[in-house]
């Protein structure tokens, strides 16, 4: 009966979320909603903007420290939806809105995951956090929280995986590619053309493979997703920029990327930013071995979340799926949030 009444709570959280816009920098409302839930079941909890997070009473000494994360921001919804993607319609096993695959399952799932081991034994000080900003890797998201929260030693994090552990997740670099020229009349073949400039160095890009090949992630990969150069036909370009997605494996931190861009390129390079580093988990750490145990299967992701943050080690692991994500008429079943609470119990435990 308590896990039929976690799973009740649970299903009826998420409605009222999916009910309530919460597009990234815009969630103070749902926060608002997340944080009247918790007063309705009694947890102590902190607010840190849109942030919210929940401490036991008590941390027991010598026993290490697991932080159960999802987020509760949301991307816009495409254009393409069928339905209001903020009426949640429950039809049969399948809860239809925007934010019910992601991240509202995990999200929703592992608070009652919480409120159980409020009340039972577990082997880990297990603390809760509901983040924002997740979506567009915001600082006023789960980075301005980490430093207010005790030392943790490992995390999951609920991602719509299928409820399968993703061990290893890319990191992300955005870099800026400039290079510059002289402008001239295109007749008189006069200047110096600056996509010419460019060239070589796209050419190495597209060619150039990294070494270190990570088992779960693959290779890092480099992709050149947008360039613009030019104002009209007639005349020679003196600038041309470009865009280059950088996805990382673990084998290569993003400063490192770019130093080596910065080396091998004849166009000037700069980062976005360092901070959306790959993140990943020792296979032998216990809660990956229970996993093991309970017949899941590790895997890579491709997808970038919260855990780019995190300085511990991490994981993925949540109800839904990640192809459901960002998509039109998005929705998550009943029976997969009821699977999630059970298995994440079941792993907790020990």
């Amino acid at each position: 009966m308590e896990q039929a009444q976690l799973l009740s709570d649970a299903i009826s959280l998420l409605q009222k979320l999916i009910a309530t816009p919460s597009i990234s920098r815009e969630e103070v409302h749902a926060a608002d909603v997340f944080e009247n839930e918790l007063k309705s079941y009694g947890l102590d909890y902190e607010r840190k903007g849109n942030n919210i997070w929940c401490i036991p009473p008590q941390m027991e000494a010598g026993k290490p420290t697991l932080l159960l994360n999802a987020h509760i921001d949301t991307v816009k919804p495409v254009a393409s939806w069928t339905r209001n993607p903020f009426e949640p319609t429950l039809e049969d096993d399948t809860l239809y809105g925007l934010g019910s695959n992601d991240c509202g399952g995990g999200l929703v799932t592992l608070l009652q995951v919480y409120r159980y081991f409020l009340k039972h034994e577990s082997p880990y000080n297990i603390i809760y956090l509901a983040s924002a900003e997740e979506e567009v890797s915001g600082a006023n998201g789960i980075s301005s929280v980490l430093p207010l929260l005790p030392h943790i030693d490992v995390a999951i994090v609920g991602e719509p995986t299928g409820m399968q552990p993703a061990v290893a997740e890319k990191g992300l670099m955005v870099v800026d590619m400039i290079a510059r020229g002289k402008s001239g009349h295109a007749a008189r073949n006069e200047g110096v053309n600056a996509i010419y400039e460019m060239i070589d160095d796209l050419a190495w890009i597209r060619q150039y493979q990294f070494r270190k090949e990570s088992e779960f992630l693959g290779p890092t990969k480099m992709t050149v997703t947008v360039i613009h150069a030019g104002t009209q036909h007639n005349v020679i370009p003196d600038e041309c920029t470009a865009v280059i997605d950088i996805r990382t494996n673990e084998y290569y931190k993003n400063e490192y990327v770019f130093e080596f861009l910065r080396s091998h390129l004849h166009s000037e390079v700069k980062a976005r930013s360092f901070r959306l580093h790959s993140s990943h988990i020792d296979i032998n750490h216990p809660l990956v071995q229970k996993c093991l145990r309970m017949g899941k299967k590790p895997f890579g992701s491709p997808t970038l979340s919260d855990q780019a943050l995190m300085s511990f080690p991490s994981f993925k692991m949540g109800p839904g799926e990640s192809s459901r994500s960002h998509s039109a008429d998005e929705y998550i079943r009943i029976s997969e949030l009821e699977q999630a609470i059970n298995e994440y119990i079941e792993l907790i435990r020990l």
